[in-house]
């Protein structure tokens, strides 16, 4: 069997993205995207199985650099300052594009899972780093049922529930986190 090129793939990717930006998601099919690549469609196939695996790919992508531009973007402060910032930054990419990339998803549920837990245990990386940077927080709270770790996940499944939300109002969570803390 021969090996997969990286650069190629990437470059399919690239043209999945273009075409999902200039005519939208329905666009992107795997003929049309062998044609622009000028390969045949049995070579897009050796990367990719079929449409929903394009767009989960492009959806991981596109994660991956808005937590790398997060990541630049915050670099100190309070760390109840940085996740407010982090909470209104993600939530922006995620109603401009990733949202509509990961709706569009329909067959993929399980590799999909797994794959958005990857980028979300990116995130709760940084958000424990960025917790245990933060010399303000009382060190006397981390125990018991209450871990750093333990209140990360605690974070990240508000966060991402208030996400889901038409128009979110975090004032409470927030009230609550910096309350937790100090």
């Amino acid at each position: 069997m021969r090996k997969k090129d990286d650069a190629l793939r990437d470059s399919l990717l690239a043209l999945c993205r273009e075409t999902a930006e200039r005519e939208g998601l329905e666009a992107i099919n795997i003929r049309s995207i062998a044609k622009r690549a000028g390969v045949a469609a049995g070579t897009v196939y050796n990367y990719f199985s079929g449409k929903d695996d394009i767009l989960l790919a492009l959806t991981e992508e596109y994660w991956r650099e808005a937590l790398a531009e997060m990541d630049r973007a915050v670099l100190s402060g309070p760390f109840c300052d940085q996740l407010e910032t982090i909470f209104f930054f993600l939530g922006e990419r995620l109603h401009r594009s990733a949202g509509a990339l990961m709706n569009s998803l329909g067959n993929v549920e399980a590799a999909g899972q797994a794959r958005m837990t990857a980028m979300q245990e990116g995130l709760a990386r940084s958000l424990l780093l960025r917790l245990e940077g933060d010399p303000r927080i009382r060190q006397d709270i981390w125990s018991g049922p209450l871990s750093k770790e333990g209140f990360v996940r605690f974070l990240l499944t508000n966060m991402m529930a208030l996400w889901r939300v038409e128009n979110p109002d975090p004032a409470v969570f927030f009230a609550v986190v910096r309350r937790i803390l100090s």
